[in-house]
């Protein structure tokens, strides 16, 4: 079945990965939002101290992770300690999602296969 575009027109090779949405402003058109400015949604949340682990985890890590810059470098040694300490201190209330394909609206374009998804 052919894609219907944001613009209506349908066309059967319209589709968009996650990379490809470089700008908030292509992801604004492309699925019709409106942006709210005016509202703080975390001004609520508390700041989360990090562990000692995590601390030390970053310090070491964070040159390597310099020095090799990748993509997975960084996710493998910054990326994936932030989010398992964000878990940890969070009592497992979140999951975490790595390597797996994440298609919210695949006739639209929004289809992604990503390192983490909290």
């Amino acid at each position: 079945m052919p894609n219907q575009n944001p613009t209506g027109c349908v066309n059967k090779s319209y589709a968009m990965a996650y990379s490809e949405f470089t700008t908030l402003d292509k992801v604004i058109k492309t699925f019709s939002l409106q942006v709210e400015e005016d509202q703080n949604l975390f001004c609520e949340v508390k700041p989360l101290q990090p562990s000692d682990y995590l601390q030390q985890t970053l310090q070491e890590y964070l040159p390597l992770a310099t020095a090799i810059n990748t993509e997975k470098a960084r996710s493998e040694f910054l990326i994936a300690p932030v989010l398992a300490e964000l878990r940890r201190q969070t009592k497992h209330q979140i999951s975490l999602f790595s390597g797996t394909e994440f298609n919210v609206d695949p006739e639209r374009g929004f289809e992604l296969f990503g390192n983490f998804y909290p």
